[in-house]
């Protein structure tokens, strides 16, 4: 299909949307011609490829990002061989057309179970976008609420990009992606249930690892930040080799009756996971370590069985996460704001579930890993 192209007053119109105000318009716009001529040329070579219509948006894009990265002074002080403008514009065009064809038209995919438009996906992307959106709005007033704000769009990002994941075909990207999530739901909940001295000890904590890290700009600081380490590792009679533990889960010692906590360790499924009431999900975890940490199971799984306990993990974590968000916008809002997220949510609640409980039932049915 022959692409028409742009008149040079609509291109200018279009630059102008863009928010890009370079003067040489006659020459981006003849390479915009030339792009398109090559991308014409192409399609009509390659009967054995479906093309589609080409987006003239789209191509106007990658000629002004790319316009933009080759003319910087960084890419011409490290490519000192492009030396005249008829250079540049081959350059230019020919880098342009190869972009579009092969990241647009053919752009690899990974055969997915299911597409965006699909209620199971589309209706938690609904949802996760009201979160987000909601959550962007809201002005914390005090650390800890903010605190909880941003671990909540996090939780709500990490889901959005395990959707992104699962529609393209990702399965098990998607699924040790769920790891992260969970990691983060855990500790959202330890938060909340143990209330301000955890909170408390989570930042200060916080400053601990930044230590850890060399991130803390003076030394001075630096030192004392670590006598005040030892010294709380020596009153809970850790070893100087459980530092980077004590570290990254030491808040923990601020849980409410601790003592009351089966095996408890400074870890993540003895310590955060536990604490958080979580602890049915560690061997979904450990299989999503196994995942993330490339073992046999990340090259030969069965596509179907970790795009479904993908799911069925996803939602069961948003579930939990959607009543923390409920509390906390609750109480950060209007009344009225309040009872339109109800209405909200009475209707796409209620499809979520029905998708859960059908995500269920078929996997009970079936799965076995290859």
């Amino acid at each position: 299909m022959e692409t028409k192209l742009f008149t040079k007053e609509k291109f200018s119109e279009v630059l102008k949307s863009f928010s890009f105000n370079e003067t040489k318009v006659d020459f981006l716009y003849d390479v915009y011609e030339t792009v398109i001529d090559g991308i014409n040329d192409v399609a009509k070579s390659a009967n054995h490829i479906d093309f589609t219509p080409v987006n003239n948006y789209v191509v106007i894009l990658y000629i002004l990002n790319e316009y933009k990265f080759l003319s910087s002074e960084f890419y011409q002080s490290e490519n000192p061989l492009i030396t005249s403008e008829d250079e540049f514009f081959d350059i230019l065009a020919s880098i342009c057309a190869d972009k579009y064809l092969t990241n647009e038209q053919l752009n690899y995919k990974s055969d997915a179970f299911l597409n965006k438009f699909n209620p199971p996906i589309s209706t938690l992307d609904l949802y996760l976008n009201f979160c987000l959106r909601s959550l962007d709005k809201i002005q914390s007033a005090d650390r800890n609420s903010k605190l909880i704000s941003d671990l909540l769009k996090k939780a709500f990002k990490m889901s959005k990009c395990i959707l992104s994941l699962l529609i393209n075909g990702f399965e098990t990207e998607a699924f040790s992606t769920w790891r992260t999530l969970h990691e983060n739901e855990c500790i959202i909940l330890c938060l909340i249930k143990n209330g301000s001295k955890m909170y408390d000890a989570y930042f200060k904590h916080i400053t601990y690892a930044l230590a850890y890290r060399g991130q803390i700009d003076s030394k001075e600081q630096t030192d004392e930040i670590f006598v005040q380490i030892k010294q709380e590792m020596k009153e809970k009679d850790l070893k100087s080799k459980d530092m980077k533990k004590f570290i990254e889960y030491g808040y923990l010692y601020y849980a409410k009756d601790l003592d009351k906590f089966e095996n408890f360790k400074l870890n993540f499924r003895d310590g955060v996971e536990n604490i958080a009431g979580l602890k049915d999900y560690s061997k979904v975890y450990e299989m999503a370590s196994e995942i993330a940490h490339s073992s046999p199971l990340l090259l030969y799984s069965k596509k179907s069985y970790f795009f479904e306990i993908t799911v069925l993990n996803l939602y069961e974590s948003f579930f939990r996460i959607e009543k923390i968000f409920e509390v906390y916008y609750k109480n950060h809002v209007t009344k009225s704001e309040f009872e339109a997220y109800k209405k909200m949510k009475s209707i796409y609640m209620n499809q979520l579930i029905k998708i859960h409980d059908l995500f269920v039932e078929n996997f009970l049915k079936t799965q076995v890993v290859k």
